[in-house]
């Protein structure tokens, strides 16, 4: 199992370019940054959500 690199550039652009309303993406990506912390991996198996 291969581990990405952290990409500012690619997490920003991840945030920006969703077409959910700002509140809601401020809630899915804090909701993805916790699945990540909580099951200590990369990726918090919303490929293509905020935050993941």
């Amino acid at each position: 199992m291969t581990t990405r690199r952290p990409d500012p550039v690619r997490a920003i652009r991840n945030f920006t370019g969703s077409d959910i309303p700002l509140p809601r993406r401020v809630l899915v990506a804090s909701r993805n940054l916790w699945l990540r912390v909580a099951r200590r991996r990369t990726c918090c198996g919303h490929d293509g959500e905020p935050g993941c």
